[in-house]
């Protein structure tokens, strides 16, 4: 079986996978780029970043007291986005639909 063919025959696992691993990655650059960039910068880069993440940024900010600094907002969400894959893996563990390595 070579590897194409298995990212093809489970796209149901590798796909929302790959979502949520860019959009935790995303969210990691945004963090590394906040301690160097201004907020209100006009940087194309930084505008993606806000622009891709802000809308987990303020799903977790929900559940986050109001106090907290906005780059302690980003590092939470980068922490529940890893289990968040950690999880799905679990449950397709338990389902037995991740490919397997021969």
């Amino acid at each position: 079986m070579d590897i194409g063919s298995s990212i093809f025959t489970h796209w149901y696992f590798h796909l929302p996978n790959l979502i949520l691993a860019a959009l935790m990655y995303t969210l990691l650059g945004r963090v590394l780029l906040g301690l160097i960039v201004q907020p209100d910068s006009s940087n194309y880069i930084w505008r993606f970043f806000c622009r891709v993440t802000d809308p987990f940024v303020a799903a977790v900010s929900i559940v986050t007291p109001k106090a907290t600094a906005p780059v302690v907002i980003w590092l939470f969400g980068v922490v529940w986005l890893f289990w968040m894959r950690v999880g799905l893996l679990y449950i397709f563990l338990m389902l037995g639909a991740v490919p397997r390595v021969s």
